[in-house]
């Protein structure tokens, strides 16, 4: 893993605050951009670790959650699947099959290509998608404690930055 050498953690290793001085008003040409991504990153990196423990709430592995989101978008070559995953392909059907032995998905031939295994949620894999990613929704404390203009704002930010250019 690389290292985040303007990350909070590693600057206060060292004896600055991320929070204060030059590094976090941004006044050095160039940094802003760069401390803003550093701090979002982290906030995400932070709710993340949760992530496992959520997958668990629905008897899910993290894994298992991730494809269970995924697959909410549509049919989903296994192929693809392992694409998305960084896995191997022999990995996504064991993966697979444990999902199928659960009722969440199935896998269907390819209308194109009947070679090809297509993955789809069924009916009880859509509801718990649904209830997934409620939950994935729920804001962390430090979030939802922020003032309707700041959230307001976040949201606004967040909106223009995920825009398709």
């Amino acid at each position: 893993m690389s290292d985040m050498s303007g990350s909070s953690e590693n600057l206060e290793r060292r004896g600055k605050s991320p929070h204060s001085g030059p590094e976090a008003r941004g006044d050095e040409p160039g940094d802003l951009p760069k401390q803003a991504w550093t701090l979002l990153f982290e906030l995400m990196h932070a709710h993340m670790r949760n992530f496992p423990a959520l997958a668990a709430e629905f008897e899910l592995s993290p894994v298992q959650a991730h494809v269970v989101r995924q697959l909410g978008e549509g049919p989903l070559a296994m192929s693809t699947l392992a694409n998305y995953l960084s896995c191997d392909a022999s990995n996504v059907t064991g993966l697979v099959d444990r999902m199928e032995a659960r009722g969440l998905v199935e896998r269907r031939s390819s209308e194109q290509d009947r070679r090809v295994k297509m993955l789809v949620l069924t009916e009880q894999g859509v509801a718990l998608r649904e209830r997934l990613l409620e939950r994935l929704a729920e804001p962390p404390e430090l979030i939802a404690s922020l003032s309707d203009d700041d959230l307001r704002a976040l949201r606004d930010i967040m909106r223009r930055a995920l825009r398709p250019q």
